[in-house]
């Protein structure tokens, strides 16, 4: 059974590798790869804009004046951009655990 999927899994990446352009990337998947660059981008720029959310949320809180309305809209507003940004980092999580589990590498957290 083994030796079954170990065949199944070279003839799979035979067929990648003899449908690849010349101009696409090497690596699609792992640590340098295409999908992960676009991915961990893509998170960093929903975790700046959670960061900006949390910051402008606290600028609405303190120029509130006192008003009920506008201090339960300034709070809602930092409780969303904390949700936000806790997705977001847990996405990053998820994401980088499954490229290194379909990879069988390890992914760099800092890059």
């Amino acid at each position: 059974m083994i030796d079954y999927l170990k065949i199944l899994a070279l003839s799979v990446q035979e067929g990648a590798e003899a449908a690849k352009a010349d101009i696409m990337p090497a690596e699609l998947v792992g640590p340098t790869g295409v999908f992960t660059k676009i991915s961990n981008t893509l998170l960093l720029v929903i975790g700046v804009i959670s960061v900006i959310m949390l910051i402008y949320g606290g600028f609405r809180y303190i120029i509130s004046g006192g008003d009920n309305k506008k201090v339960t809209d300034a709070k809602n507003t930092i409780l969303y951009a904390i949700i936000g940004l806790i997705i977001s980092l847990l996405a990053y999580a998820i994401i980088n655990f499954v490229i290194a589990a379909i990879t069988g590498q390890t992914v760099n957290l800092n890059s």
